[in-house]
């Protein structure tokens, strides 16, 4: 059976208001992302037939009926799977399947998030226990959510390997340069080392500048088959591989501290898309937290276990460098909005189209995003290109 990544494209990519968006709810969000998006596809809404959604808080428990009800959509395929920020990579292999199978045309993919308003980091503004039923067991112990997860594994990682917090602290600092560059960016003033090293301890080893922002917004995808792409007025952005694997929910049943799996969707992507991580122009990572960079970067196969933080330096991963990577500023510099793995592919896709103006990386013809859910729990891995595979 030929792969059904070969028979869809992506055609359009958006984001909603990001920030502080005080004057629209979170349903909005999606709409406003989900129209500009149809706005950069040159489609209508009549011409959608697939919606795929995810919201954040418990005002969207069914975001796919509510996003097709405002729209006046009736769709033949549908699909709210959540395993945390890679759900989005997840949603795009979904919707590939969906419209490789006939069971859609062309399909939306949307996310919202009033996280910032809300002024929690809690998703939703709800406490972990009513999203996680088996944080109970880890709560009593003291272990603050998200972060605490994130900084047991920079607690591991550096143990093992000798990594150090100014190793971390230069991920973040290069992020900030890129959003100096990204005129919708939340922090646009480029930060140092030592600036984040001053910044105040969160969970130790992990400052408050080693953590992604907390803010508003949303954003939206399409896709649609092939033929039906290259009728349309962008060029179409193919899918080459994808993956998505999940090992565990909470924290305290993760395998390996240092290995998430990354390992799994890495491998398995890189294989359907017939390359190596070698081939790859733009890489698009999740950054909820400084390492998960370097776990994912590893794991993902770009440099062996354990030497993610020499692989990663300062001056490679920033603008000019050799290894251009969250080129937008990333979850700790542009936006993060509860989950991120949407803007990874939104910037993927326009780096492949070459519309990133001077953050734009020269001849970018294979783009990776891998997104990460939960506490290192899921992954999901994409593999997009300018040209059909």
């Amino acid at each position: 059976m030929e792969d059904f990544r070969r028979k869809v494209a992506i055609v359009g990519v958006a984001e909603s208001d990001l920030g502080e968006v005080h004057d629209k709810t979170e349903l909005q969000l999606h709409i406003q992302a989900a129209v500009r998006a149809m706005e950069d596809a040159g489609i209508s809404k009549d011409e959608i037939d697939g919606v795929i959604s995810l919201g954040n808080s418990r005002l969207m428990r069914t975001p796919s009926m509510q996003i097709a009800e405002y729209l006046q959509i009736t769709p033949t395929f549908t699909d709210t799977t959540s395993i945390g920020g890679s759900s989005f990579e997840a949603h795009v292999e979904h919707a590939a399947a969906a419209i490789a199978a006939g069971l859609c045309e062309t399909c939306l993919i949307t996310y919202g998030s009033k996280q910032r308003t809300n002024r929690s980091r809690s998703l939703g503004g709800h406490p972990a226990e009513d999203w996680f039923p088996g944080s109970q067991f880890e709560a009593p112990f003291g272990l603050p959510m998200m972060v605490g997860a994130y900084a047991l594994a920079a607690t591991r990682h550096m143990h093992l390997y000798g990594t150090t917090p100014e190793q971390l602290a230069g991920i973040a600092a290069a992020s900030s340069r890129w959003a100096a560059m990204n005129p919708v960016a939340f922090r646009r003033e480029p930060i140092t080392v030592q600036d984040v090293l001053a910044s105040p301890m969160i969970c130790s080893p992990l400052h408050k500048l080693d953590c992604c922002l907390v803010t508003d917004g949303g954003g939206a995808v399409i896709l649609t088959t092939v033929e039906k792409a290259k009728t349309l007025k962008k060029a179409p952005i193919y899918l080459w591989g994808s993956a998505t694997a999940h090992t565990h929910q909470h924290i305290s049943q993760m395998p390996e501290l240092t290995v998430t799996p990354a390992k799994i969707t890495g491998e398995r992507a890189f294989k359907s898309a017939g390359i190596t991580p070698k081939d790859i122009d733009v890489v698009q990572v999740y950054d909820s937290f400084t390492i998960t960079v370097i776990e994912t970067i590893e794991d993902l196969g770009f440099c062996p276990k354990g030497e993610g933080g020499s692989f990663l330096s300062e001056d490679r991963i920033s603008p000019g460098g050799d290894f251009p990577m969250n080129t937008q500023g990333g979850g700790l510099s542009y936006c993060h909005p509860g989950m991120f793995g949407i803007f990874l592919i939104i910037e993927a896709v326009r780096q492949l189209r070459g519309e990133c103006g001077p953050r734009q990386v020269k001849d970018a013809n294979l783009a990776l995003c891998h997104g990460t859910g939960i506490a290192l729990s899921s992954g999901g891995t994409l593999i997009l290109g300018r040209e059909p595979r």
